[in-house]
């Protein structure tokens, strides 16, 4: 089954809760109650953009700017990915039935029921270090028919009991890839993350993990996603790495590539002998 097919077999409606958040006219992130307002709620949910599931007040804005009436302050900790970007990423992971898969981060539990669609129930773990997401995509996915194993935990520590994987798949942006990603996959599986900040489109990367026990790819795609909650840069960080980008002459997301070991990664740009720590630390 192809990602297009999965997606058109598991629409995303039943994994959305009634309460999600839009944009009013200020674009500022309300409630939208599923039962009070059916029609935008459909409309988020239609759509080929994100619907984000929950919300709360960026501690960066000073008290006296928040107000949860208007929405001044808020920004979004969790939201269902954007079809486009799902398939997308389901595309570079070139998933095969019968693939061992873990997710990291369950969110809604949609990614994983097309995880599950294209690889087959029995071969996908996912984890959420929410204890409300993942008690939210564990009912999700039991309702659709798809009980996806949902592990409660953190999921830069992987899940090594159902070790090895052919593929890990992150559905939040990291700075930093975790090596237990790299030891938890078999030589040839393929390790999928969005990055940030690196590039001002937060690219996803995509890793091949090595006989070696290393990880080498490209960075490949706009993609988008919030960070892992202990990932989140600060905003001196994105400044900075705009910077940086910025200072090596604005290079296109595929002219990045990085390497993982277990002495830690190296970003370079064009080829692997070139990387570009030097570069960032004369911006600092």
């Amino acid at each position: 089954m192809t990602p297009e097919e999965a997606i058109k077999a598991v629409p995303r409606h039943p994994f959305i809760p009634d309460r999600i958040f839009v944009r009013n006219e200020n674009n500022h992130l309300v409630p939208c109650e599923r039962r009070e307002d059916p029609e935008r709620w459909r409309e988020a949910v239609d759509s080929e953009g994100p619907v984000v599931t929950r919300a709360a007040f960026d501690t960066a804005i000073p008290p006296e700017y928040r107000n949860a009436a208007t929405g001044a302050g808020v920004e979004a900790t969790s939201s269902n990915s954007a079809p486009h970007i799902v398939r997308r990423m389901l595309e570079a992971l070139d998933l095969e039935p019968g693939m061992a898969v873990l997710e990291i981060g369950s969110g809604t539990g949609w990614n994983a029921a097309l995880l599950a669609t294209i690889a087959g129930v029995s071969n996908v773990t996912t984890v959420e270090i929410d204890p409300e997401l993942a008690a939210l995509a564990r009912t999700n996915l039991e309702r659709a028919g798809c009980p996806v194993e949902v592990i409660t935990g953190d999921g830069e520590l992987g899940h090594p009991r159902n070790a090895p994987y052919d593929r890990v798949i992150c559905t939040a942006a990291v700075s930093n890839l975790p090596y237990v990603w790299v030891e938890q996959t078999r030589p040839g599986g393929i390790i999928l993350a969005p990055w940030g900040p690196i590039h001002p489109d937060w690219p996803l990367c995509h890793l091949v993990v090595t006989d070696e026990g290393t990880a080498d790819g490209r960075f490949i795609a706009p993609s988008w996603f919030m960070p892992l909650r202990d990932q989140r840069p600060s905003r001196a960080a994105a400044r900075q790495a705009e910077k940086l980008w910025k200072t090596l002459g604005e290079p296109t997301i595929d002219r990045f590539g990085i390497t993982v070991s277990p002495e830690g990664q190296r970003i370079w740009l064009d080829l692997p002998d070139n990387p570009i720590d030097k570069a960032w630390s004369s911006v600092r």
